[in-house]
């Protein structure tokens, strides 16, 4: 006998985003392996999914397309904006060995992170912080790469006052020729950024969603908070803040190109990021469901091979 999760009168019930339609959600993650990389018609023609055997292949191939970008408008002679995560990580050591190979100044990069810890204010953690994403970027990219950095005057980071001020930044870069490209992790939850689905609640309609450019003090679903708790803070919830600054879909659906990854492998047969890797290439776009716009924007996704599954009951 098979048991399918029945939501109504479990406690569970308003746990999950209103907006989720499980059946459907379940659809997206009933397939073979293979057919993961089936293109779909809501997808970009120029959007791939790209399969890497291992954790190591993964950051290097990551972090060769970071580069290849930042090399290429440099080449071009444009400015480049690029929205940067703090998850995955691993892809930084890679971009910043391919740059300081091709000896690729950043002097036309203008980096901004996608999102931060918070309080409900909006206030943040120092940047000297060990739990700071300004702390982990400078620590993985902007020091490492040495007298090639990207000029701290063009280092953005998810503060109560920078945040606001990306939308005018990102927006005078562009019209002075700039690419935007975004960076981005997929969470369990389907959130780009600190983006949750819950949010899509609050708005009348897909278009007013579309258009929503930042957050401050943005609540957590817990099933972030406990994502959190497992990939960055060794198990221990009670050191997660419950609230973060972040971007919007006003700003990461103006990419030019995107860059995405999936590595949410935990060994031992295990994962976390199975079916948000699904439901991202399947489902198709919806404002309950914030990844699944992605596919829609030109550029790659990376993701590890043994994330397709197949997503099916097995102890470990």
């Amino acid at each position: 006998m098979n048991f399918i999760m029945t939501v109504e009168g479990s406690m569970l019930e308003g746990f999950y985003p209103a907006g989720w339609d499980m059946d459907r959600i379940d659809r997206c993650c009933a397939h073979e392996p293979e057919a993961i990389g089936e293109r779909q018609p809501f997808w970009h023609r120029d959007f791939a999914p790209v399969v890497c055997d291992s954790v190591s292949d993964f950051d290097m191939m990551m972090g060769h397309e970071i580069a290849l970008h930042i090399r290429r408008t440099r080449e071009e002679g444009r400015k480049l904006a690029i929205i940067l995560p703090v998850g995955p990580m691993g892809m930084y050591k890679w971009a910043v060995y391919f740059l300081r190979e091709w000896n690729v100044g950043c002097g036309h990069v203008h980096g901004f992170n996608m999102d931060e810890w918070s309080d409900a204010e909006g206030r943040t953690l120092e940047p000297s912080n060990p739990g700071a994403f300004q702390y982990a970027m400078e620590l993985a990219f902007y020091g490492p790469l040495g007298a090639l950095t990207v000029p701290e005057s063009q280092r953005h980071f998810a503060t109560k006052t920078m945040l606001p001020a990306y939308v005018d930044n990102i927006a005078a870069l562009k019209a002075d020729g700039a690419e935007l490209i975004t960076v981005f992790g997929i969470g369990r939850m389907l959130h780009i950024a600190f983006w949750e689905p819950h949010f899509a609640g609050e708005f009348a309609s897909e278009d007013e969603w579309r258009q929503a450019p930042y957050r401050i003090g943005a609540k957590l679903h817990p099933l972030t908070i406990e994502q959190n708790a497992i990939t960055s803070f060794k198990s221990r919830t009670t050191l997660v803040p419950c609230r973060a600054n972040t971007i919007g879909p006003g700003l990461f659906l103006q990419s030019d190109r995107i860059i995405g990854g999936c590595d949410g492998a935990l060994g031992r047969g295990m994962q976390w990021q199975g079916m948000s890797l699904w439901i991202t290439l399947r489902h198709g776009p919806d404002m309950w469901l914030p990844s699944t716009y992605m596919p829609t924007l030109p550029g790659k996704l990376f993701y590890l091979r043994e994330l397709a599954g197949p997503l099916v009951a097995e102890c470990n």
